[in-house]
């Protein structure tokens, strides 16, 4: 048996051409035999599923169909976002050129730690990262695995130029990421703004401000993950502005908004905020990862600076060698914003906001379709892509079996979300291909899990 071929090099191509076909046939092949946006049993079955189709993981000899068996066992056991009852979280479906992009950072396996393993990618990330950040009024970008990255790195930022003693605000809305990573960084208990109607309240915002010693970093929300719901931006950026207080913007799920003409003035404000978490996985279509924090004084990335003689020796800067270690708490980094940028360049502004403007119309086309149901209750018409809703009359016991019971049969994947002390389904709705008729059949199915038919359930 001969060495194992690379994918890159000048033979790299060959080599991956019959495996790509493989995976293919594998990815059809499991969709398929999956026959719905989930897997039908519950985690045992796919357990299980997976465990056969596995075997021995590491055997004395290798098996050389282990790439398609392994990858069908994964589509056949996937929740694929790209079904259109596939909408609990904000887990979109990949555009395909943004894919086949990611497919090239594989094969070229750039590492953004030093300029000599990535000449190229580093070059483009310095584009794309400031052409974002002029999207939010920012002057540079790092890039990140996400909103969860982007949050902890705005807030050890902020640490960095106030000190230990900073105190960290934020709504009751806020993504769990946030009080994580006060935690994380050692910084004291933060304190939590009311959100009485799902977004911070600036008043009490003020009150907070006013009493609790600084200095202060206020975090608001531009897209919360159990509604979409965006802080009232403008009067938080106020009240910061009176304060002297630092602003974050947690805008990882709200930031796509910004691609689109008719949606973007929901974010007026963010240009005042410090850094600014955004994450195109999300409302960007992109495999993960995706994220970025958008920095609006440069000066702030200092903190970041670090030296490894082998990767950002002083003389090597000092002859116009770029410094990547400053770019990221990482060390190995894939090119990401290789997919972002083909994505940027391929759909246009007006491409991607029509991406946008089609989900969030979903969301209203399904908010409406509940409203007028006798069946079901909206919680309220989407800010974004989200809409909660739930069975009219049903307790929160039966909303969580109802979610399950869909969740076990296979048949949709939808979130939950508490609410005015309810408990609600959440539906994300992130794939711009859905159908009215898609919208429908989710309300038949959820009224057929809370009163099952005899029989199997449909898929």
């Amino acid at each position: 048996m001969g060495l194992p071929p690379l994918a890159s090099g000048p033979h790299g191509p060959d080599a991956l051409r019959p495996l790509l076909d493989t995976v293919l046939d594998a990815l059809r092949t499991g969709a398929a035999t999956r026959a719905g946006p989930l897997p039908a049993g519950g985690p045992d079955a796919v357990a299980a599923q997976v465990a056969d189709a596995a075997g021995e993981i590491l055997p004395d000899l290798g098996e050389p169909e282990a790439l398609r068996v392994l990858v069908t066992a994964l589509a056949e056991g996937a929740a694929d976002p790209a079904h259109p009852l596939c909408a609990a979280h904000l887990h979109g479906p990949p555009l395909a050129v943004a894919t086949a992009a990611d497919l090239a950072a594989s094969v070229l396996n750039p590492s953004l730690d030093s300029w000599d393993q990535a000449p190229a990618a580093s070059a483009l990330e310095t584009l794309v990262t400031r052409t974002l950040a002029r999207e939010t009024g920012a002057a540079d970008a790092l890039v990140t695995t996400g909103g969860t990255e982007s949050n902890q790195l705005a807030v050890l930022l902020a640490r960095e130029a106030h000190g230990a003693g900073l105190r960290l605000i934020h709504g009751a809305n806020a993504h769990h990421s946030v009080p994580r990573a006060a935690w994380l960084l050692g910084l004291p208990e933060p304190v939590v703004v009311p959100a009485p109607a799902g977004a911070l309240d600036p008043a009490a915002l003020d009150e907070a401000l006013t009493q609790v010693p600084g200095p202060h970093l206020v975090v608001a929300t531009a897209g919360t993950t159990d509604a979409g719901l965006i802080d009232p931006l403008p009067e938080i950026a106020d009240r910061c502005a009176a304060h002297d207080a630092r602003l974050h913007v947690d805008a990882a799920y709200g930031g796509g908004l910004l691609f689109s003409d008719r949606h973007r003035p929901k974010l007026t404000g963010l240009e005042a905020a410090h850094t600014v978490a955004l994450d195109l996985h999300k409302l960007g279509w992109q495999p993960i990862a995706a994220g970025l924090l958008t920095v609006a004084d440069t000066a702030d990335l200092a903190a970041l600076h670090h030296s490894a003689h082998y990767l950002n020796a002083d003389d090597d800067t000092d002859a116009g060698l770029p410094d990547l270690l400053g770019r990221s708490p990482r060390t190995s980094r894939r090119p990401d914003i290789l997919k972002i940028a083909v994505t940027l360049k391929t759909l246009g502004r007006s491409g991607i906001g029509a991406l946008v403007d089609d989900v969030c119309l979903l969301a209203e086309r399904f908010a409406t379709l509940v409203h007028d149901h006798p069946d079901f209750e909206l919680h309220a018409p989407p800010t974004t892509s989200t809409v909660l809703f739930r069975p009219a009359h049903a307790t929160d016991e039966t909303v969580a079996a109802v979610r399950r019971t869909l969740l076990t049969t296979g048949t949709a994947v939808l979130g939950r979300a508490r609410a005015d002390g309810r408990l609600w389904l959440k539906a994300t709705l992130l794939n711009p291909h859905t159908r009215p008729d898609d919208l429908a059949a989710l309300l038949t199915l959820v009224t057929l899990a809370q009163n099952p038919p005899e029989g199997p359930a449909p898929r």
